[in-house]
């Protein structure tokens, strides 16, 4: 894919060969981000892991400290008290089997996160290959499945991310804006990276993160010195 004018002017201030420190990289990722909106701002990071075995698939939730900058709307698939907890705690929708009939004849996708309640997930299972390939089916693993449905909205809403290893042991995040203060996307990097450090699985020998690597949309990749994050 050929690479635009900007692209490889702002390419350009970054030295190929070097590794930056987690500061210098949140420095230079806004320094390089060139679209004329505020640009969002991701890691990512490769992992040595064998993704076709199950103990080395990683998967969940993490609420970041300074939030996305996006703000998500919330459908939340529930009944009774857990859609009254929903409705309170500031769902965008909450519905039950209505909601899911709307899904499947109306094709009606108005939401970035689903969380429902564990008896709801039967319901939602007929649905599964609509909303599966979208990434929007409800799973305990990332919190999307649970009777407190107050907690997972705040969370959402609060700037909670889901995350999952890809085939190759990849893994990405959004962590903000380019507008966030350097303060803000080092906190919310610190904690992503942190946790992900964290969830190693017990049987991975070696070197467990390859690399990491921070953007912005469009914006070149600056590698990151995974040592950096040992501070």
């Amino acid at each position: 894919m050929k690479k635009g004018k900007k692209y490889l002017a702002e390419a350009g201030k970054l030295d190929k060969h070097k590794l930056y420190t987690k500061e210098e990289a949140i420095k230079l990722v806004k320094e390089t981000s060139y679209t004329s909106f505020d640009a969002s701002v991701e890691v990512a990071m490769h992992l040595n892991l064998d993704t076709k075995k199950a103990d080395q698939q990683l998967r969940g939730a993490v609420v970041l400290p300074h939030g996305t900058g996006k703000t998500k709307k919330v459908l939340v698939i529930a009944k009774g008290d857990a859609a009254k907890a929903a409705k309170e705690a500031g769902a965008d929708y909450v519905g039950d089997t209505d909601m899911i009939e709307k899904i499947q004849k109306e094709n009606w996708f108005d939401f970035d996160s689903l969380i429902a309640t564990p008896d709801m997930m039967p319901a939602l299972g007929k649905i599964g290959r609509i909303l599966g390939p979208k990434g929007l089916m409800p799973n305990p693993k990332t919190g999307t499945v649970t009777v407190d449905t107050k907690k997972a909205v705040e969370e959402v809403k609060k700037g909670r991310i889901e995350y999952r290893t890809d085939s190759y042991g990849n893994i990405h995040a959004l962590i903000g804006k380019v507008s966030f203060s350097d303060e803000d996307l080092l906190d919310n990097l610190n904690t992503f990276v942190t946790l992900i450090i964290k969830s190693k699985p017990s049987v991975v020998k070696g070197t467990y993160v390859k690399n990491i690597s921070l953007s912005a949309t469009m914006g070149p990749g600056i590698k990151v010195d995974v040592t950096s994050f040992d501070k």
